[in-house]
């Protein structure tokens, strides 16, 4: 009987954002692996890399390194050795997202024009950064995925500036699926239901936000990190080459419920 090539064999991805096992970003990693991708995988800073080290060798990826958006020339360095050792790149996954905790856990009114700022950068615009050094590598099209969250379209209470920053990255996705789009390259904002990951655990009150998205979602029950990397899997596919710009949930369908 003869077997179908995975979806995925042969092509390259990289993955920004994984924190540990539980991270968004670990689950696409690992549904992009299993579907015979190659890897290159990045950590935080030295604080992080014993807790993503382990997973890169695992997953077995072909690229290791540092990426802190903030810092000036480590994303630049992530994609200069993508293109030394690779030559190209197919995939892009950013799961990065951050706000100073005190303006992340007051409210909207509270927060500081320098918190603001600082989180727009690191979970925003370091996705239009990413964009514009991946799209030379993407020589025969690609895909490009962030991660966002219901937040983005309705508020969620206690998601404070997240929500609006989430925002501006779902519209930054959609045009640069505009921009990109002459090139084959599709870019997808990605917003899955509430997960228990390390980011999550800086929102007040989380715990509630996930049981009552348990009780809300039409299949009954929560996602998890697996679901979401295989819904990325599949938007890189093939089987999804006329998808672009919209965002993609998944979140047992939370988000249809009024």
């Amino acid at each position: 009987m003869k077997v179908a090539t995975p979806p995925l064999k042969g092509m390259k991805a990289l993955v920004v954002g994984i924190a540990n096992e539980n991270s968004i970003a670990y689950g696409c990693a690992a549904a992009f692996k299993q579907l015979e991708a190659d890897l290159a995988i990045t950590y935080l800073n030295e604080k992080a890399k014993p807790h993503v080290e382990p997973i890169a060798q695992r997953l077995e990826a072909s690229i290791f390194l540092p990426c802190d958006v903030s810092q000036p020339g480590q994303l630049e360095a992530v994609f200069d050795q993508v293109d030394k050792q690779w030559g190209r790149l197919d995939i892009l996954v950013h799961s990065v997202a951050w706000a100073p905790k005190e303006d992340l856990q007051g409210g909207l009114l509270a927060c500081s024009a320098e918190g603001f700022a600082k989180a727009i950068d690191v979970s925003c615009h370091s996705f239009i950064r990413m964009a514009r050094l991946a799209a030379p590598l993407m020589k025969e099209g690609g895909t490009m995925m962030a991660m966002s969250y219901h937040g983005a379209e309705k508020v969620v209470p206690n998601y404070n500036v997240m929500g609006p920053v989430k925002a501006a990255l779902e519209a930054s996705c959609r045009y640069l699926a505009y921009e990109l789009g002459p090139q084959g390259i599709r870019v997808h904002p990605v917003s899955p239901g509430p997960l228990k990951t390390r980011a999550a655990s800086g929102l007040k009150d989380f715990d509630l936000l996930l049981n009552e998205a348990m009780q809300r979602a039409p299949l009954g029950e929560l996602v998890d990190i697996m679901d979401v990397g295989f819904a990325c899997a599949y938007l890189a596919t093939p089987y999804a080459r006329r998808i672009s710009g919209g965002t993609v949930y998944v979140d047992g369908g939370v988000h249809i419920m009024a």
